[in-house]
């Protein structure tokens, strides 16, 4: 697997980086608004295979206090490969020098972000539109 890595949304498909969204799955996000918060994020990273996008993942940050690890998001076919790990430790280094990197990992994918240095957040607090779902999803407690 020749993989090639970019890390700016030049040339980016966004639709193609919405059907990534949708078959990770990493939710149904659109392509318009997934460009709107790549084209916010400081930190970007894309995988290709072939030229076909095979990963990405991006990362808010203010360039000094906090960075904020988000929406990795990897082919069901690629997953287990080294791609997303690839993928977080680029956006990691990359955050080098901030006080704190952040990021919150879908239910049950935790023990890969440790590998990296994450350890679990006691005070971090989050509003969601549809707690409910939050809930049902592990997101968040009902506390």
């Amino acid at each position: 697997m020749a993989l090639t890595w970019t890390y700016t949304i030049d040339g980016v498909d966004w639709q193609e980086l919405e059907a990534l969204y949708r078959a990770a799955p990493l939710g149904n996000k659109d392509a318009a608004g997934l460009q709107t918060v790549y084209t916010n994020s400081r930190y970007c990273c894309f995988a290709r295979e072939d030229g076909r996008l095979v990963g990405a993942g991006r990362a808010l940050s203010d360039g000094a206090d906090c960075s904020y690890v988000c929406d990795v998001a990897v082919l069901p076919s690629h997953q287990g490969t080294g791609v997303g790990k690839e993928i977080v430790a680029t956006l990691v280094r990359m955050s080098e020098g901030h006080r704190k990197i952040i990021l919150y990992a879908v239910p049950g994918k935790e023990a890969f972000y440790r590998k990296f240095g994450f350890r679990r957040m006691l005070t971090a607090m989050a509003i969601f539109p549809d707690p409910q779902d939050a809930v049902a999803r592990g997101y968040i407690t009902e506390e």
